[in-house]
Parts: C-alpha cells; structure tokens; sequence
C-alpha cells in the first residue's frame, strides 16, 4: 500500500502544480483585464524585452504601487524625467518593474544553480535584493550616457541657433532650423518639448526654465540662465549665444584633454591585472624549460 501511494505522488503532485500554475494564469489574466489597455499615443514604444513582462508591470503597478506613498512616487518620477525614461515608464510602472525583476530573481538563480548541479541557499537569499537593485542601476546609466550626449551635442546646437539669429530669425524659429540640421539625440528631444511649450503659448523663459529643471544639467542651467539674463536686460540674443557656444566647445575640449590625461592611469589596474602576468608568463616559459632541460630545477 505505502509503495502504491508514493508511486501515485509524483503525478498527483505534477497535476496540483499544473493546476495551481493554469489558475494562477487565469487569476492574473483577469487582474490584466480590469487594468484596460494603455494609451501610449505620447510615450516612447516598448523594447522587445519590456513587452514580454508587461502585463506583469501593469498589474505590479495597478494593483500593489498604487498604495506606495506619494513622496517615493514624487522622487522617483523626478528620476525619470532627468533620465528621460519618463517617456517611456511612469513611476508606478518603474516600482513595478523593480519588484518584478526582485521576484524573478530568485527563480532564475534556482534553475540555474539546478542546471549546473550546486546547491548554494546563500544566492537565493542575495538574488531579490541584487534583482530590485538592477533596474537603478539601468537607471542611473541611462542618466549618465545623457548627460554625455547632451554636453557633447550642445555646442553643435548652439552654433545653429546663433547662425540662425545672426540671419535675422527670432529664438523659436532658430530653435526649429536647427532641430531640423543638427543630429538627433536627447537634447533634441528636450529642444521639441521646448518648442511644443512654446506653441502652446508658454512664456520662452518658462519654457526653457523647464527644460533646465528636467535636465539637471550644469551647462544647461548656464546657457538657460543666460537666455533668460539676456531677455530681461534687452541685450543682443545673437552676442549671448555666441558667447555660450564659444565657452561650450571650450569646455568640450577640456573635458577630452582631461580624459586623455586621464587614460593612462585606468590602464594601469588592467596593465597589472591581466598584461603583465601573461608577458611574464611567456618570457619565463622558455627560461623554466630551458632550466629543467638542464636539470638546475
């Protein structure tokens, strides 16, 4: 009898757990249901990997970020709009997906310790919190590669909107010649918000004010402020982006020297790490065999 029960527990414990698995399927069908479908009209479209999980994000966010306090919500939507993923995730969606990944972890780790047969309970305890961490390290190198792109795009930008001036066209249409010539990239984006706030008949000044606050870019500010200085002292738009371009390429060409300068010092933990010990490796090889040829070893 105990024989026949315990060659009946392997197939009825694979049923319970097709049946647990097919109606926590059905329960998370109708939670993505009553969700509704997402207008994305204005948002940036999803990524291949971000479409997969998204019913999973959506019901995150909907049912469970919905309750987070308004402060986190506050701050990491600040995050966002610095990083421009704003246009792509809302703060709740950005929680959710941190969560998702928290929770997904662990079971990637699972199969994976499973498939290379060890057994280490440490990584499933260390797995969520790597897990809830990673998407804020996708975040903050999104920042970074920004910020890159727009200081190095600025001076070009600049450089099209003073010639524009200087030929006699007023700041928006500038602003709108040299979105149309200089290459694409971030600042792009923040220049067409710019122009949308303005043809929606917000002030320049508040506008590009705007545009600063959701960059959090020194240079930036700097140029914004300048813009602002010059509209409210009358003086020549045309001489104040000039002087702006001029001391953004200045500061570019700083930046590249100081990087330069900067190169051989980041090589020297590789150098000593990993170049090294192979040159040693294969000068000493002919010496160790030469020796043990001769027996002095």
């Amino acid at each position: 009898m105990i024989e026949f029960l315990a060659t009946l527990s392997f197939p009825l414990a694979a049923i319970c757990t097709g049946i647990a698995a097919l109606l926590t399927i059905l329960f998370l069908q109708r939670m993505y249901l009553m969700v509704g479908e997402e207008d994305r009209a204005y948002m940036d479209p999803l990524s291949w990997k971000l479409r997969l999980v998204w019913p999973a994000i959506q019901i995150i966010a909907n049912f469970f970020c919905v309750f987070l306090p308004y402060e986190l919500m506050e701050y990491t939507d600040q995050r966002l709009q610095r990083t421009g993923v704003s246009y792509l995730l809302s703060a709740e969606q950005f929680i959710a997906l941190r969560i998702l990944v928290a929770i997904t972890a662990p079971i990637v780790v699972w199969f994976a310790m499973l498939g290379m047969d060890v057994w280490e309970p440490i990584w499933l305890v260390v797995a969520p919190l790597v897990g809830f961490l990673l998407p804020d390290v996708w975040l903050n190198d999104t920042r970074k590669r920004r910020e890159s792109n727009v200081i190095r795009t600025l001076p070009v930008y600049l450089d099209f909107i003073t010639m524009c001036v200087e030929a006699g066209l007023n700041f928006q249409g500038a602003l709108t010649q040299a979105m149309e010539k200089a290459p694409p990239g971030a600042l792009r984006n923040e220049f067409a918000i710019v122009l949308r706030d303005m043809r929606s008949g917000l002030a320049r000044a508040d506008a590009l004010r705007r545009m600063a606050e959701r960059l959090d870019i020194n240079e930036i500010t700097s140029f914004v402020s300048a813009i602002i200085q010059a509209e409210k002292m009358g003086a020549s738009l045309a001489n104040v982006l000039r002087v702006q371009a001029d001391q953004r390429r200045s500061e570019r060409f700083q930046r590249a020297e100081k990087m330069a300068m900067e190169a051989p010092v980041k090589l020297v933990a590789p150098l000593i790490i990993f170049i090294f010990p192979v040159t040693f490796m294969i000068l000493g090889f002919p010496i160790v065999m030469k020796f043990l040829g001769e027996g002095l070893l």
